[in-house]
């Protein structure tokens, strides 16, 4: 199974904190992506792990480093080029706890299935990529095109569920809540407070 760990964004709300990116911050000692990186690797079978990044300093063993054809908005964080059947996307700034990664990876829906907490999407678990790259396309010319404001894991997940995109989005099918397994650190503030 493949797993593309998006960490090419431009890190704006962190600020370059303590001197590295967000992705890089220690975490019991062990940097972001690289936790993640070790607990996939003892959670799923023969998992294929991709960093997304310009950055060689995101070269971790167990994982390649991929330098996205494009990166213009921040849904291009999903990185078109790699989507495939039985994959999975997270995010490089988020801390998952090993239980949730065993489960997105034991996971085997036949669409897409959204992966979340009460602030974000975390994860996005891929079962059929042509449907995946049509509600990317569908987002992102919609944001192209004005008539969203945003376009990112949220909105993906709207479309997919056939939700209006200018409203907030209702948690409902297709989303699993796993508040108590993740944390996000865009900021450092949040990174205080793990």
């Amino acid at each position: 199974m493949r797993f593309v760990i998006m960490a090419d964004g431009q890190g704006t709300r962190w600020n370059n904190y303590m001197g590295v990116p967000k992705h890089l911050a220690l975490v019991d000692g062990e940097p972001v992506i690289g936790r993640t990186v070790r607990l996939l690797q003892e959670v799923a079978e023969e998992p294929e792990i991709i960093i997304t990044s310009h950055d060689p300093r995101y070269e971790f063993e167990g994982a390649v480093r991929h330098e996205p054809e494009n990166n213009i908005y921040e849904i291009d964080r999903f990185t078109k080029e790699l989507v495939c059947d039985d994959m999975c996307f997270l995010y490089g700034d988020t801390i998952y706890d090993r239980k949730v990664l065993a489960a997105i990876a034991e996971s085997h829906p036949d669409d897409i299935l959204f992966y979340g907490n009460s602030k974000s999407v975390v994860a996005v678990r891929i079962g059929d990529a042509e449907l995946f790259r049509e509600h990317f396309d569908r987002v992102r010319t919609l944001f192209v095109d004005g008539t969203i404001e945003k376009c990112k894991g949220w909105q993906v997940y709207q479309s997919v569920t056939g939700q209006d995109l200018t409203q907030k989005p209702v948690i409902g099918d297709k989303f699993v809540l796993v508040d108590e397994h993740t944390t996000d650190i865009n900021t450092p503030e949040e990174y205080r407070n793990i």
